[in-house]
């Protein structure tokens, strides 16, 4: 996972930078992939990077946007949020588990076999990858909403 392979795109979204967008990804990726094993933790990655991004970029300004891809590549899945850009700073796990905030990047290295993100011009893309169980089959129709 995570390279030039074939990658299927089950279903995006882009979605307002407001709060309430937390709950329509929330739904989208519940809705786009209802019967995978790992959809519980997809949900609360989505939670987590739709929230970070509203709070913590310009996607939280009026007007700002985040757009949520998931794929199916070789061995698993991909999820991306994308922001309308973070001003330089980029997504981290904070040191202190005992903060008060910033606990939302703990919880996607706890449940994602593997996250970073890549600079896209302004914006940034965090990305969260899950394991396919073995042997499943990924022909299922692509799901998308132009938000």
């Amino acid at each position: 996972m995570g390279d030039a392979r074939e990658r299927v795109v089950i279903g995006e979204i882009t979605v307002p930078g407001v709060r309430r967008s937390v709950g329509v990804a929330r739904r989208f990726v519940r809705d786009a992939a209802p019967d995978l094993p790992a959809v519980d933790d997809m949900v609360l990655v989505v939670s987590e990077l739709v929230a970070n991004a509203v709070t913590h970029t310009a996607s939280g300004d009026e007007g700002g946007r985040v757009e949520i891809v998931l794929t199916a590549e070789d061995g698993g899945y991909r999820l991306e949020v994308a922001d309308c850009g973070g001003a330089g700073a980029n997504p981290h796990v904070k040191v202190d588990p005992g903060a008060e905030t910033g606990r939302g990047m703990r919880i996607v290295d706890a449940l994602a076999s593997r996250w970073g993100f890549r600079l896209d011009g302004d914006r940034t893309v965090v990305w969260a990858e899950f394991p396919a169980p073995a042997g499943e089959d990924r022909g299922r129709d692509p799901f998308s909403d132009p938000g």
